[in-house]
């Protein structure tokens, strides 16, 4: 997030093709921000249990944020290059905003045990965004042993290939902790 703070189009991390693109960019990147910094205050238990006006309030934002900036995704798909990304991103974005909406009519019904569960799942897609970034050393390293320990088409295409995987990589293991956890909570 640092470099879109400047809001120098020069400091994005991806390519910049317009106005446009940059600013519905970093007001995805800001949105997600804030939902990502909301989604951790809505699990505290302190703020849940002991003042539900907080978590409703806290809760609202991180609705709004999400929905925000999950229909940013959806312009910012657009300007992706790579199929295999951009098909990701969109994939991401379609899941956390229905994840979301789930979660948010779930407790407007009343629902809060279903409603729990659904924000759950889409908070777990919230942090997709750092266990991306997380696994690219892990998907680094795979690359390079799946390749016999050599770059055939070198360190550049291998770094691409990373970067078209691991979107997908992070909602996989993301979509799996978040049911574990699902499942254990009802087994437990």
């Amino acid at each position: 997030m640092i470099p879109y703070l400047t809001l120098n189009p020069a400091n994005s991390r991806v390519d910049i093709t317009s106005t446009t693109q940059y600013s519905i960019l970093v007001t995805h990147i800001g949105c997600a921000f804030i939902a990502f910094i909301t989604g951790f205050l809505q699990f505290m238990d302190r703020i849940r249990l002991k003042n539900p006006k907080v978590h409703r309030y806290v809760g609202r934002i991180y609705v709004v944020s999400v929905f925000i900036s999950g229909i940013l995704a959806l312009a910012v798909v657009f300007y992706i290059e790579s199929f295999t990304k951009a098909t990701a991103f969109l994939t991401l974005a379609i899941l956390w905003l229905f994840t979301c909406w789930k979660g948010y009519r779930t407790a407007a019904r009343g629902h809060f045990h279903v409603h729990r569960i659904w924000m759950m799942r889409s908070f777990g897609i919230t942090l997709v965004a750092v266990s991306a970034r997380v696994l690219v050393p892990v998907l680094l390293i795979t690359y390079y042993t799946f390749n016999g320990f050599m770059l055939p088409e070198g360190i550049d295409k291998m770094i691409e290939e990373v970067l078209n995987v691991n979107i997908w990589a992070g909602l996989v293991l993301n979509f799996v902790i978040v049911e574990w956890m699902i499942l254990n909570k009802k087994t437990g």
